[in-house]
Parts: structure tokens; sequence; C-alpha cells
């Protein structure tokens, strides 16, 4: 019997993102989460930035055609257990990784619609809004606006846990198995998230103590980044948003009282290991 029947399996997660020359959102921060968490992590890259902790100075999209050939070169070899999606950029692109992803039949889709950094830089073009409601969200087991995000994609303001409600299946609508709206934008003491299983049509309010600190570039990438490697790890999706959201809120903790750039500087994504 041939003996490499009997090797272990990695846990494989693909991350399609724009890379972070600062290294703490992106492709960057994707990465080093899968390696805490224990997957083995591979990216397509959608864009480069020229990025630190205080902004963006510049983007360089890549050429569609070749987003889709890193998803080639990956799924025709590799595959992946879990795929999470973040800075896409256009429209186009938005369409070459749909059809990629269906494509190679990609399971555990994980979409963090990324629009602005946390500086405020723009990171969308505005024709691309639409174009992920379109093809991406009908393939997402997961969907992780933050409420600004939401807020676009549905049109309309969100001041409230009852907003997020009627948000969250509005975005479900669009063919997505679940929304997790991140409620740290809101004005109030704690930074509750609320997940939306549209399947059994149920809500889960995820609470959690806001962390003071200045170092949360990159929380959005960390926690999507978190729940595809938590799904490609067998848990279902209400198991990894929680543990993702655990696994964040220590990452945001063990970051706080480290000092780097002059910005936001990132989370600690390996406070289990060093300190």
């Amino acid at each position: 019997m041939n003996s490499a029947n009997h090797k272990r399996q990695y846990h494989k997660v693909l991350t399609i993102a724009g890379s972070d020359s600062g290294g703490g959102a992106g492709i960057q921060a994707d990465l080093k989460t899968m390696a805490a968490i224990g997957c083995y992590g591979m990216s397509v890259i959608t864009a480069l930035t020229a990025q630190n902790t205080r902004g963006v100075s510049g983007i360089h999209p890549v050429p569609p055609p070749f987003a889709a050939d890193q998803i080639a070169a990956v799924f025709s070899d590799i595959g992946a257990d879990a795929v999470k999606i973040g800075m896409l950029y256009s429209a186009q692109l938005i369409e070459v990784i749909a059809r990629q992803l269906k494509k190679y039949g990609a399971e555990n889709i994980v979409l963090d619609p990324v629009m602005v950094a946390q500086s405020g830089d723009k990171l969308l073009q505005d024709d691309a809004i639409q174009a992920i409601k379109e093809y991406l969200m009908p393939l997402a087991d997961v969907v992780t606006p933050n409420i600004p995000e939401a807020e676009v994609l549905i049109n309309r303001s969100i001041l409230g846990l009852e907003d997020m409600q009627t948000a969250a299946k509005a975005l479900a609508g669009h063919g997505s198995r679940s929304i997790l709206i991140k409620g740290g934008h809101l004005e109030d003491g704690d930074s509750t998230d609320l997940l939306y299983l549209a399947g059994e049509d149920r809500f889960v309010r995820l609470a959690a103590k806001r962390i003071a600190s200045k170092n949360n570039h990159g929380t959005g990438c960390t926690l999507s980044s978190a729940i595809a490697s938590y799904l490609a790890r067998g848990n279902d999706i209400e198991n990894a948003v929680r543990k993702a959201k655990t696994y964040i809120q220590n990452a945001i903790r063990a970051g706080a009282d480290y000092t780097i750039g002059h910005g936001h500087g990132p989370v600690h994504h390996f406070f289990e290991f060093w300190k």
C-alpha cells in the first residue's frame, strides 16, 4: 500500500485580498491569522497597496485575468477547505473571481466586503458594490460587513440592534447563508456583533467588552480569516463565528500594549505563541 495515502492533511484556507505593505491588514493579516489557528494559508493577491499604520498612499490593482490564474493555480493542485474574500477593488475583478469560485466548487466562503481602510482611504470602486451583491453574496456562507459597509450595501442608516436585525435579513436576501454585522462602530459600551443564520431564521448576539486600543488596523481582515479558518477545521457557522470573535478579542487585547508605527497599529495575531 502506498504510504502517501497515510500522510497527514493540512486544513487549507485561501485568502483572496489585497496586499498591505505595512503587514497589519489584507493578505498579510490573513496569513498570520490562518497560521495562528492551525491552518495552511494560500493567497490570491487582488491589488498591491502602499500602506502603513497611517494610511494608504497608493493602490495598484492586479489585472483580473491574473487573479483568475492565481485561483486556478491553487484549486487545480492544492484545493481549499475554506475561502476568505477581502479587498476586490473593481466590478470586473469581482465577476472573474465569482466565476472561478463556481468553476472549482469552492466551499466555506467568507466574504468581507472591504470598502474603506481603517484610515478612511477608499478601497472599492463605486461600480463594485452592486457586483458584490449580485455575484459574490449568493456564493457566501458568511458575509461580515461592519456598520458603515452594511449601510452602503442596504443604502440606509443603522442606529442600533433593531436596525442591525433588519439589515441582516435584507442582506441575506442576496443569497448568503449567514450575515455577521459587526457592531464596533456603534456608540455604546460593548462591542456587540449580530449573526443572522438565514436557513434557521435565527439571530445570535455576540457581545464583548470594548477594548481600548488604537492598534485596531486589520481587525476586519483578521476576524473574517479566523472564521474561514475555523470553518476549514470543521466547525459549523455559529461555532466558527464564536471562536473567531474570541480570537480577535484576544488579539486586540494582546496588541494594545505594543507601539508600532505612528498611526493605527495591528492586533497581535500570535498572542498564544509569543509576547
